[in-house]
């Protein structure tokens, strides 16, 4: 039984998927297992990750939706698959490890040296002695996203929408991931967002209290991202289904 089990949401990265740094990285620490959880790809991402776990089906493991259904709920479908497993932590990865996978360790480290966080979330923050590469146009778009988002949220967080996090496993954490989420482009948010307000109605202690943002030492913008300047629009509309949703009730 693996300890911990990373999602990785996968969709034609074929291009992208850096076999050898999975392969390095998994045989240095067996006690994390990588679930690739393929969204309906259409070019040879599915037979790649078919070749990853023929050479160490105890590091990799394919799970496939039939249809393209976007990364949210690749991802929850596969945090829901990697649950049956019964580890310690689950967490989501980018496929293109824009975030290093050595991180992970410091996450988990966060993890088991602060037993109250039910979330580690990597933070995109340019500081003197990080290397942190982002795009500049994309860059000041999310900069105006995480803005509103934190304004939603009433939650003073940085980056909502890092694709490096990480959760203990909990009845807290597996009732965040039981339902689809509204949104399909900003469902990091929905993931605050219902944190919080389950939370608020059980009467625990805020959601703050239990999430730990991460300031990244290394983060780098890969080329090929799926990202398009019109999705940021997209994004804003789930936005405010998600304020409506969750906040106006």
């Amino acid at each position: 039984m693996p300890k911990t089990i990373i999602v990785i949401p996968c969709y034609n990265e074929a291009k992208r998927l850096d076999t050898n740094a999975f392969i390095t990285f998994a045989n240095l620490h067996p006690d994390i297992h990588f679930l690739f959880s393929n969204d309906g790809s259409t070019d040879d991402t599915p037979e790649i990750i078919v070749k990853l776990c023929a050479l160490n089906a105890e590091a990799f493991s394919l799970y496939s939706l039939q249809l393209n259904r976007g990364k949210a709920e690749a991802v929850r479908e596969g945090l829901l698959h990697a649950l049956n497993e019964t580890p310690e932590y689950i967490g989501f990865w980018d496929a293109d490890l824009a975030t290093p996978l050595e991180t992970i360790l410091e996450f988990i480290l966060l993890m088991e040296s602060q037993l109250h966080l039910q979330m580690v979330v990597g933070s995109r923050v340019k500081l003197l002695g990080r290397t942190v590469e982002r795009n500049g146009v994309r860059h000041y778009l999310g900069r105006i996203g995480a803005t509103l988002a934190s304004i939603v949220l009433d939650l003073g967080v940085y980056d909502t929408q890092c694709g490096a996090k990480l959760f203990r496993v909990s009845p807290e954490t597996t009732a965040v991931f039981a339902t689809p989420f509204l949104a399909r482009w900003v469902f990091d948010i929905e993931i605050f967002a219902r944190l919080i307000i389950r939370r608020r109605e059980r009467g625990e202690p805020p959601a703050e209290t239990v999430i730990y943002e991460l300031p990244l030492k290394v983060w780098k913008d890969v080329r090929g991202s799926k990202v398009k300047s019109q999705d940021f629009l997209t994004a804003f509309w789930e936005l405010l289904r998600i304020r409506r949703h969750y906040f106006t009730r």
